[in-house]
């Protein structure tokens, strides 16, 4: 049972850190689509629009935080899935602050229109991904628990 444990545990944390490279690598493409206008507005000497900042301090913040999740042991802090949740707001509400504006937009051969249409969309992916973190984060910490008496540590509570 120790051997299969083992195994069970390295599979575990293997499919753990596939899931969190694909949370890096779509933030790390939100970052991009979202950070071709802050491009250019920088260049033209133009004000950053705060949607855009909101949706790079989002995206930096999710890649950061899955980056730190793929360190072995940090994922079993205790409450680590309240981060997850606040992240997956934080998306939902990217998602319905760009949706709102380009979902029924039409593009019409604007290559920057359909760009931020595609954005949109892989809003709506990272915050999918970050409830399924949430989620899982949750019902680890739920099963992971300790549930033995603080006093004595001897007693099943």
């Amino acid at each position: 049972m120790g051997i299969l444990n083992g195994v069970e545990m390295t599979l575990s944390y293997i499919l753990h850190s596939v899931f969190r490279l694909i949370q890096i690598i779509m933030a790390l493409a939100v970052c991009g689509l979202y950070g071709v206008d802050l491009n250019k507005a920088d260049k033209e000497h133009k004000y950053s629009d705060g949607k855009w900042v909101y949706a790079e301090v989002t995206a930096s913040l999710s890649a950061f935080l899955a980056l730190l999740y793929l360190i072995p042991f940090t994922s079993r802090i205790p409450f680590a899935w309240v981060c997850d949740t606040v992240l997956f707001i934080l998306w939902i509400a990217l998602f319905g602050l760009f949706g709102n504006m380009y979902i029924k937009t039409r593009a019409e051969g604007d290559a920057g229109i359909q760009r931020m249409k595609n954005a949109v969309w892989v809003d709506l992916v990272n915050a999918l991904l970050w409830l399924i973190s949430a989620v899982g984060m949750l019902l680890f910490w739920v099963r992971h628990r300790n549930n033995r008496s603080r006093w004595t540590g001897r007693a099943q509570v």
